[in-house]
């Protein structure tokens, strides 16, 4: 089944973990049917640890995870007294970043194009955001293709463009922008309606390659299908709720399709 809006589903970005997860896989897939055989899509990903004492990037091979909630006392041998502590939180917070790259394995492995779907943790907080912003920077200073896919209305916007500098028909609920690693000092933007069906947007390569196409429509169908998304509770307002005029669009949609 497919969602009931044309596009992007608002209703999606309350579950855009496991949405981004899908998209970022089915992206490298489609772009690998399409790149030249000298050139490879792949997956990557780095967790982002914040502690009282700082931050810390890990690049992980397995993750794994220990229950917060371990009485005090448990892995001690019970044969032996010892002096009862005093048991104090510590701030303890990670956030997984996942994105799609495009390199060239007969040069060394050279990245050639990054493909970036934003999220929450790259759009709110100050430190999410300078962690994304320094990522942006260095992909760009090294001559670096970078795509940026914002399908999320939280936060702010984070594209490689400043907010003050996207032209007002280009001020939609979603935006994409893309900077050509040859050309950093401008940016293609691709304003996303709510009301019309995701666009194909070119995927820059080298400068001797043609771009190849991202068909995104396709693959946000594939995400709403494989996970099971037609099982939303579409009688409530999105998370964040839609700002006027798109609120009673949605609305009136949502009722023909007899979702409400």
């Amino acid at each position: 089944m497919k969602s009931p809006f044309p596009g992007m589903d608002p209703y999606l970005e309350a579950h855009w973990g496991d949405v981004h997860a899908t998209l970022v896989v089915y992206t490298r897939n489609q772009l690998n049917a399409q790149l030249p055989d000298d050139l490879r899509a792949t997956v990557e990903e780095d967790v982002t640890i914040e502690t009282d004492a700082g931050e810390r990037t890990v690049y992980p091979d397995v993750q794994v995870a220990e229950q917060p909630d371990m009485p005090a006392g448990e892995s001690r041998p019970a044969a032996v007294a010892v002096a009862e502590p005093h048991v104090v939180d510590r701030v303890v917070e990670s956030r997984t970043h996942r994105w799609v790259q495009i390199t060239d394995p007969g040069a060394a492995g050279r990245l050639i194009t990054v493909i970036e779907f934003l999220s929450p943790a790259n759009k709110m907080g100050t430190i999410g955001q300078a962690q994304y912003v320094r990522k942006q920077q260095e992909l760009l200073m090294a001559g670096v293709n970078l795509v940026e896919i914002d399908l999320i209305r939280t936060g702010v916007s984070m594209v490689a463009i400043s907010p003050e500098r996207v032209p007002r028909r280009c001020r939609t609920p979603y935006l994409i922008c893309i900077t050509r690693g040859r050309c950093m000092n401008r940016s293609e933007l691709y304003p996303v309606s709510l009301r019309e069906p995701l666009p194909n947007i070119p995927i820059p390569l080298r400068p001797a390659d043609r771009d190849v196409v991202l068909r995104l429509q396709p693959l946000l169908d594939d995400c709403y299908r494989d996970g099971r998304y037609h099982r939303l509770n579409y009688r409530d307002d999105p998370v964040p709720p839609l700002n006027p005029p798109d609120a009673p669009w949605a609305d009136a949609l949502l009722r023909e399709k007899g979702f409400r």
